[in-house]
């Protein structure tokens, strides 16, 4: 199942909330605009981890929308998922590829690296994340990536990009006219009082402006 199109890309990371309120709401957020879902957990895999990865993953085949896992081909490959995304410490696009098919989806992160990018893309990742664009609640050390260097990597690499780091409704759309196909959101969705409505405004930032052609 490969992405389509551009939009949201919603992050479930329960580091520091409630596992059973992300399950209560994920489903409406998710069809408030979500095209993609990550699962971001870094605990160990096993009981509440993978327990809470199987209600992640049905509310996703429910819904329709690709579920990946984060840093983890072996942990997508167990649960099944549609892919997985990968970072600088994680195991190669390659093997992820063999290990979970051509069909799924593989996303990988370049930072602020353009070269990085543009290897990324040579080695078939279906999408590449910049960033962090604003600062980061999540990552708060990392490093700054210009809306300039994302037009640059817009202009550079033909894959899919994704944008990721403090991106919320209020500060989405310049990133998306700098190029950006896919917004990735944490904290911008999840620490709103509705998280759905969070995530329908944070869409909206894919429409064109009112004035705009």
């Amino acid at each position: 199942m490969k992405p389509r199109g551009q939009g949201p890309y919603l992050i479930v990371d329960p580091q520091g909330r409630s596992r059973t309120r992300l399950i209560a709401e994920l489903e409406a957020v998710i069809r408030a605009g979500a095209g993609l879902v990550q699962l971001r957990d870094k605990s160990s895999w096993g009981g509440e981890s993978r327990d809470f990865a199987e209600r992640v993953l049905a509310i996703c085949r429910q819904t329709r929308v690709p579920l990946l896992i984060n840093d983890d081909p072996i942990r997508a490959h167990a649960l099944g998922a549609d892919g997985v995304h990968l970072g600088r410490t994680d195991p190669g696009i390659g093997f992820a590829r063999a290990l979970l098919g051509e069909e799924s989806i593989i996303g990988a992160s370049a930072y602020g690296d353009l070269e990085r990018g543009r290897a990324a893309a040579r080695e078939g990742a279906d999408y590449i994340a910049f960033g962090s664009i604003y600062p980061s609640p999540t990552k708060p050390d990392a490093t700054r990536l210009s809306l300039d260097s994302l037009r640059n990597a817009r202009q550079s690499i033909d894959t899919p990009i994704c944008a990721i780091g403090g991106i919320r409704p209020d500060n989405a759309r310049p990133v998306v006219r700098a190029g950006a196909d896919w917004l990735a959101v944490i904290s911008g969705v999840w620490d709103a009082e509705n998280p759905a409505l969070a995530m329908r405004d944070l869409a909206h930032a894919f429409q064109p402006a009112q004035g705009e052609c």
